[in-house]
């Protein structure tokens, strides 16, 4: 892992104790429908990428079988606690969004909501998020992303100058432009909030190959 991984990995793991009071205001405006709209989606054996404190747990179908990852040792602690609070059967591991240690076609859904804006290499992440998924599969995917008002992206890309060097955070992605070519095909794509966050159902490509 590189020194600036590994900073990142650090401050995340400062912060995992506080999260989710920090960010409690925020979840009940703008993110907790989207956490539910992405998690009534899934469907057999569903990896959630990047798990943080365990926000999306409690919104996942009983039916599901469930795996998270996140490379925060912190957040994985608190995604633990909150499984066990709510009695959600989870296997957890340590692992990077870009690295992920499951075999090619091991997941019938795969999941990442508000964490893609904090990965070094959003591709890369998708790309093995893709790889693990099976032919067919679900990729659910929400996210803040870049708004479609002119003088909101302006903020946003002042935001990033002090956001990302802090903590790798970046309001100017859009997955589901990144998506493309990436043998998806999208399903459902909304966008809220005068269009900060947009929610993305697209399924892997039945096809044998993937892009790299």
């Amino acid at each position: 892992m590189s020194r600036s991984a590994r900073n990142l990995v650090d401050y995340w793991d400062r912060r995992a104790s506080s999260y989710d009071t920090k960010m409690a205001g925020a979840e009940r405006r703008f993110l907790t429908d989207s956490r539910r709209w992405v998690c009534a989606r899934a469907r057999g054996s569903t990896l959630e990428v990047a798990v943080g404190t365990g926000a999306n747990l409690r919104h996942y179908p009983r039916n599901v079988d469930l795996t998270a990852i996140d490379w925060s040792p912190g957040m994985l602690d608190a995604a633990r606690h909150q499984a066990k609070q709510i009695g959600r059967p989870v296997t957890f591991h340590h692992a990077d969004a870009g690295a992920l240690p499951f075999p090619a076609e091991t997941f019938d859904t795969v999941v990442a909501t508000f964490s893609l804006c904090c990965v070094p290499d959003e591709r890369a992440a998708l790309v093995e998020a893709l790889r693990v998924l099976r032919p067919a599969g679900r990729l659910l995917l929400a996210d803040h992303v870049v708004s479609s008002t002119w003088w909101l992206r302006a903020v946003q890309h002042v935001v990033e100058v002090a956001s990302v060097p802090l903590q790798g955070e970046r309001y100017t992605r859009r997955p589901v432009t990144t998506l493309a070519g990436l043998g998806v095909s999208i399903e459902e794509s909304e966008r809220l909030t005068l269009g900060m966050i947009e929610r993305v159902h697209a399924r892997r490509s039945p096809a044998e190959h993937l892009p790299n």
